[in-house]
């Protein structure tokens, strides 16, 4: 879901306002350790845009972008691939701005770009400053996968090669988005809005401003744009967003001990429902199955088709198997083992392990109207049903470890 509307600045910004703002507004990251050295990440805005460190104006700007392991980085895997003589490459490139905005411009036929190049796009209202991610026969595949039609007069243009002045603007206004996120989010508070600002983008321009934010209702914000145009002096563009994205913006680790997945390779995410889950046999715990952003777990999908694939053959759990010594039910299964066990009606506590083979075996012979002689014949293991203790003497036992 998304929501935009627009304000029209009033008067140009104040550099000393700004400075004040700056001294003012709390919550400004610290230093932290990273990799074993001091890295205050305040000093690389740039890093959501895929720089490994801030522009210099009066620089080539080679060094500022560079291909690293990120879901947003594209590898030119044909780029040494000689092109037939006379074949026209698009006139198409991938520009990126921050975090995972990207879009396709239209490039004039008098500039040649490559990936890392800087460059002012058209935008509305103005123009907007990005790096370009893909260029040259590339494109075609990029375009192909994303179902956009290079004929379209949708794609808009790139209008120049970044000048001076516009790598200026553009890093004076980078430079800002943090405090600005920290401002707008007191502004929010102050007028009691149940909403929370997650990200600001500036455009190249400097005269417009995207916020991103999330709320679990619909939020009136239109005094907020008033007084955040006031407050900023640009064009304002609220942006809602769900969860998911925010989690993807702000990172962190899983219960894996790992980086989340949609912060550091996933790009798209999919639907994920309590079946899933119930399909792998996981126990319908809200508290395991959610994760930092409060949804059910992306990687909830990742084995799921194997199970599908693997329960294919497995019977209905609600079949009762009947013999002579009478009728076993259903206790649990294990899927890629291809095993099922059973317990009679009237002993639950004693498990059989039951073969895949074996238990359709018995199904069909119940369908024929025979009876085998004992599930026990047909039995791999034998299991006692062991009940767990839950209480204090147990796992929640807070002295259970001081014996070890």
């Amino acid at each position: 879901m998304e929501e935009t509307q627009d304000q029209f600045p009033q008067k140009e910004q104040d550099s000393e306002a700004t400075q004040s703002q700056a001294d003012t507004v709390p919550g400004a990251e610290p230093e932290f350790e990273f990799g074993g050295s001091a890295y205050d990440s305040s000093k690389n805005p740039f890093l959501t845009r895929g720089c490994c460190n801030s522009p210099e104006p009066h620089q080539k700007q080679n060094g500022a972008y560079m291909h690293r392991c990120g879901k947003f980085d594209s590898y030119d895997w044909i780029k040494t691939i000689p092109l037939p003589p006379g074949y026209k490459v698009p006139d198409i490139v991938e520009v990126r701005f921050k975090n995972s905005r990207k879009d396709f411009f239209r490039v004039p036929p008098d500039i040649e770009l490559e990936a890392g190049d800087i460059v002012a796009v058209e935008a509305s209202p103005g123009h907007d400053i990005g790096i370009v991610t893909i260029s040259g026969e590339l494109i075609r595949f990029q375009l192909k996968n994303k179902g956009i039609d290079p004929n379209s007069q949708e794609i808009r243009k790139v209008y120049r090669r970044a000048r001076l002045a516009d790598i200026e603007k553009w890093v004076s206004s980078v430079e800002t988005e943090s405090l600005t996120m920290f401002r707008s989010r007191e502004i929010a508070d102050n007028l009691g809005l149940q909403m929370k600002i997650n990200d600001v983008e500036f455009q190249g321009d400097h005269t417009k401003a995207i916020f991103y934010y999330t709320a679990d209702d619909r939020v009136d914000f239109r005094e907020l744009i008033k007084v955040l145009a006031e407050e900023f002096h640009v064009r304002i563009e609220m942006r809602q967003i769900g969860a998911r994205q925010e989690a993807s913006r702000l990172g962190g680790l899983g219960t894996c001990g790992r980086e989340l997945c949609c912060s550091t390779w996933m790009s798209e995410f999919c639907s994920v429902s309590t079946n899933t889950a119930r399909v792998q046999q996981l126990s319908l715990n809200p508290q395991k199955l959610a994760g930092q952003c409060g949804k059910l777990k992306c990687c909830l999908t990742y084995e799921y088709d194997t199970y599908l694939d693997a329960i294919r053959d497995f019977p209905n759990t609600e079949i009762r198997l009947k013999l002579k010594n009478g009728d076993a039910i259903h206790q649990k299964s294990d899927i890629f083992g291809q095993i099922l066990w059973y317990s009679y009606v009237n002993d639950l506590q004693n498990l059989l392990a039951i073969p895949l083979k074996n238990a359709l075996f018995i199904i069909e012979e119940n369908k024929a109207g025979r009876l085998p002689e004992k599930l026990e014949d047909f039995a791999n293991v034998t299991q006692q049903k062991r009940e767990f203790d839950n209480g204090l003497g147990g796992e929640n036992d807070l002295t259970r470890f001081d014996h070890l």
